[in-house]
């Protein structure tokens, strides 16, 4: 087995997620975005909008300033001169996902999307009615949301069927079909999910695969090794949330295929796993600031096991409590985590506001300044923001204003 340094398995780690492709020259395409998509394989959705949605900025953090209707285009809409790249599902968490993987995930639509819904699985047993009006209700009027859809179901006859029946029931059924694969995202209004049929939104060909289950678990652990380059089981298994019995099966299989190659990294207590065409450039350059989403740092051991950066998102603690902020985004640089700062677009004002920015142990703030001060006018101006504001708090907030200021 061979054995390799925690710095190689981070430049490997870095490359597989893109980090070592060079940026667009010029104008930002679809073809641009479907190359940054093969690294990262899904994009997060999260509704937290503070500083901007999650599914966007990974693609920011690779390609630079791009426009964000190649997403939208891309996951929400389809014409026959363009097709629909994206589509969502419970993936690693709600998930845009490229549209051929949706038959990959089929066993976790019988599933329901997972044993954390049984609440939900009790009103498809207890009220099937309530499901059928909400599948022909989607039929006959979707794309729609679910507050029309209760309003729909609601009124006149309807209301008030029975003990089952109420406002957020018609909700959960929603969130239900969505999880079983009998609905899906039509489209979005602002991020209001539009549900509709699937037959209305996937290719047939899509919808007609029904790979088997031990099938579909091996392409996903080998998506999710493509993604990381270098892996432990743990890793690869939460790339897209599969349980310990599924990924341990299918990294044995994959290492049986050639696909897989086992190896170790100095300071790893797990074994690793090596996607066989992993790259391992000789360095990794440039600069990227992260949102918490980043496939990079959304498993936050494996962050502390490659960067030594230690990563907790504050968002539900207390202010007083917090260390870093509300949403702290990490700063890539050279392929070292080497700050992290708190950002916050304050649209109505127009600028970029910078809470806090604080510098990694063992980094030299003249060089991580600029290169950060950089990046953040670099966010602000494709955000449509004018300036970046800087606050208090944090060993980066001086020379980061300096920078600024003669910037």
């Amino acid at each position: 087995m061979q054995t390799i340094s925690n710095d190689t398995a981070r430049r490997i780690a870095l490359a597989a997620q893109g980090f070592a492709d060079p940026r667009p020259r010029g104008a930002v395409t679809r073809r641009h975005l479907q190359r940054a998509l093969s690294r990262t394989k899904l994009l997060q959705l999260d509704s937290v909008n503070v500083a901007v949605r999650a599914h966007y900025m990974p693609l920011f953090s690779r390609l630079g300033a791009y426009p964000a209707e190649l997403v939208d285009t891309a996951a929400w809409s389809h014409t026959a001169r363009q097709p629909r790249l994206l589509v969502e599902y419970w993936a690693h968490e709600a998930s845009l996902i490229p549209v051929e993987d949706w038959p990959l995930l089929r066993w976790r639509m019988r599933e329901h999307g997972g044993a954390w819904r049984k609440r939900s699985r009790e009103l498809l047993e207890q009220n099937p009615e309530l499901v059928n009006d909400v599948l022909n209700a989607v039929k006959e009027l979707g794309p729609i949301g679910a507050g029309r859809l209760e309003r729909e179901l609601g009124g006149g006859e309807r209301q008030g069927r029975g003990p089952w029946w109420n406002r957020t029931d018609t909700k959960r059924v929603c969130e239900l079909l969505f999880a079983m694969g009998e609905l899906t995202t039509g489209t979005r209004r602002g991020f209001e999910r539009l549900y509709d049929l699937p037959e209305r939104v996937l290719p047939a060909e899509v919808l007609a695969r029904e790979p088997e289950d031990a099938d579909a678990l091996r392409t996903l652990v080998e998506r999710s090794a493509e993604a990381l380059g270098v892996a432990t089981e743990t890793d690869l298994r939460d790339y897209y949330r599969l349980s310990p019995a599924q990924s341990k099966q299918a990294v044995a299989d994959l290492i049986e295929g050639g696909v897989l190659e086992p190896v170790a990294v100095r300071g790893w207590r797990q074994p690793a796993y090596r996607h066989t065409a992993a790259r391992v450039p000789r360095k990794i350059t440039g600069r990227a600031l992260l949102c918490p989403f980043d496939p990079v740092v959304w498993e936050r051991s494996r962050a502390e096991r490659l960067f030594g950066f230690r990563y907790r998102i504050e968002i539900y603690v207390p202010e007083p409590q917090r260390q870093y902020g509300y949403y702290v985004f990490p700063f890539l640089l050279d392929g070292e985590l080497v700050g992290r700062v708190d950002i916050k677009a304050d649209r109505n004002a127009g600028v970029l506001r910078i809470p806090g920015a604080f510098l990694e142990t063992g980094h030299d703030a003249t060089r991580v300044a600029p290169e950060l001060a950089a990046a953040l006018r670099e966010m602000a101006t494709w955000l449509g923001l004018d300036d970046v504001v800087v606050g208090e708090r944090g060993d980066l907030i001086r020379p980061l204003n300096a920078e600024l200021a003669a910037g």
